[in-house]
């Protein structure tokens, strides 16, 4: 099932991320055969990273969250507020036939 990871950053924790940046994409290379789409949310500036957005497939809730409370940029006191939602992707449309 698709996950959607809606997850803001603490406010201050711009060289935190930086700094487990290596460490948090090890971390999503573990599951990047999973993954549908993944990249940085932005400040106004178009620059500077202020969370992240990640659609990956996992076998249910309970391992998308397992998977979010082990990244780095969690443990490592980066991300704040998160949300994990189920999806359904339909566009763009898939051949069903």
């Amino acid at each position: 099932m698709l996950f959607v990871f809606y997850i803001l950053d603490k406010p201050g924790t711009s060289e935190q991320r930086l700094a487990l940046r290596s460490a948090q994409y090890e971390h999503l290379g573990k599951v990047e055969a999973q993954m549908k789409i993944g990249g940085p949310l932005l400040a106004e500036d178009g620059k500077t990273m202020t969370g992240s957005l990640l659609v990956i497939d996992f076998e249910d809730r309970e391992a998308a969250q397992a998977w979010l409370d082990e990244a780095p940029f969690t443990t490592g006191g980066v991300f704040g507020e998160a949300k994990i939602h189920a999806y359904t992707q339909n566009w763009p449309r898939r051949n069903t036939s």
